[in-house]
């Protein structure tokens, strides 16, 4: 009889949405995974993925250097911390020989990468970063498009990454990457996913950048006149499209408890969240926030082969990235769920089919996150990155183009990616 393979075991560092998140793999999947380990500082969040996985006392810890110091607890670490706390981590389990799945941003400046991406590939361990964008089906067909070749070279592409107005407003407004010295920037936190994207589908070096934008609306001038620093106290609340009461008791009353609504606390219940936006930060009026990131950008980019690619990013909108490549030979759209192609030869218009993953668990970022959870949990169980659509160079590489974008900005100059080496 064939030999049954050993589940992979994992150490969840940082027990938030995304580590969380990742961790549910395991849970549904237990002949492939499990949970052994959390690091977590805050006690609610640490005990909940504790009991949900049920591990034990010993293997709980509420400082991810406490993990760190004890004989290696698991074949792999999940590192899910907030931005600003990645490098140090990774730095310390690569060394432990930990294979690692690390949240994006990698990090927050390009020196960090580059000594994460120098270390990993000196320990030898396996390692992602979650680019989950590149583990879609969609992504998976619109990719077997472009190198088929139906549509030719590409020539250009144009990217819309719609953020979406009330997670504009939850997420880099009131929560946790509002503020870029708490954090990082726009660009990084949010779209580094994209500029990844776009250079995995161009598939050749970003030469030079250039990019505008700026904080618009979420400003103190913009604050409605009446308006008070929370929601729950605003005689105007009920017209504003940012309300928190809306955003948050309003999904909870529709029996909505996943994201954004369990950020705020454990407590679900209207009391709990009620309390959360009286005394936290995502109760606060939105033009009265310590928020600084843009929320609006578009990214023009120049490739070593020619072709050229332009993205906008912005606040203003529901939320579903599209995108539309133009080849020499057809054009091909998409809206993250759905794929059109045009073909100039025959001037038909095709439907591409896109198979669909059980995305019942972890079905986040379209089926992304439990794509990119199957690749890494195959890739340390069969000791190989070979599964894995991108490692530790690849990334690198393309958060290199996101901080040229971002110097760009602020420089108001077209920036040559030679000023931003990845190696």
């Amino acid at each position: 009889m064939p030999k049954t393979k050993t589940p992979v075991t994992l150490l969840v560092v940082g027990a938030g949405s995304r580590g969380a998140g990742y961790a549910r793999y395991a849970a549904s999947h237990p002949d492939l995974a499990r949970v052994t380990g959390v690091a977590e500082p805050r006690a609610p969040y640490r005990d909940a993925l504790a009991a949900a996985h049920a591990i034990p006392a010993e293997q709980v810890f509420a400082d991810w250097r406490a993990a760190a110091a004890r004989p290696r607890l698991a074949d792999a670490v999940i590192i899910a911390t907030q931005d600003r706390m990645h490098t140090e981590p990774a730095l310390a389990f690569a060394a432990r020989g930990y294979h690692i799945l690390l949240e994006k941003p990698m990090a927050p400046t390009p020196d960090e990468c580059r000594r994460i991406a120098r270390a990993v590939a000196g320990a030898g361990i396996i390692f992602a970063v979650c680019h989950v964008m590149r583990y879609t089906q969609y992504t998976r067909a619109l990719k077997a498009v472009l190198d088929s070749g139906r549509i030719g070279e590409i020539v250009s592409l144009q990217h819309i990454e719609p953020v979406g107005y009330w997670h504009q407003a939850h997420s880099f407004v009131r929560g946790n990457w509002r503020n870029t010295a708490e954090s990082s920037c726009m660009l990084l936190a949010k779209c580094c996913h994209d500029l990844d994207w776009i250079r995995y589908l161009i598939g050749a070096p970003c030469a030079k950048v250039s990019s505008f934008g700026n904080l618009k609306h979420f400003r103190p001038e913009n604050q409605p006149a009446g308006a008070a620093g929370r929601c729950l106290d605003c005689p105007v609340e009920a017209q504003c499209p940012y309300s928190a009461i809306r955003i948050y008791l309003g999904r909870l009353r529709k029996g909505q408890t996943c994201w954004p609504v369990n950020v705020l606390t454990t407590d679900l219940t209207e009391a709990g969240v009620t309390r959360a936006l009286r005394e936290g930060p995502y109760g606060r009026c939105v033009y009265k926030c310590d928020n600084d990131v843009v929320d609006h950008q578009v990214v023009n980019m120049q490739f070593a082969n020619g072709a050229t690619a332009a993205m906008t990013m912005t606040a203003f909108a529901e939320g579903g990235r599209r995108t539309r490549i133009f080849g020499a030979r057809g054009e091909l759209a998409g809206d993250s769920v759905s794929l059109t192609c045009r073909d100039f030869l025959t001037d038909a218009t095709e439907t591409i089919p896109i198979d669909r993953l059980d995305t019942s668990i972890l079905g986040g970022h379209g089926g992304g996150d439990f794509g990119l959870m199957r690749a890494f949990v195959a890739a340390v169980s069969a000791g190989s990155a070979d599964g894995l659509l991108s490692g530790p160079a690849e990334t690198c590489e393309s958060h290199m183009m996101v901080f040229a974008a971002e110097q760009s900005r602020l420089d108001s100059r077209v920036v040559e990616m030679r000023e931003f080496p990845f190696d």
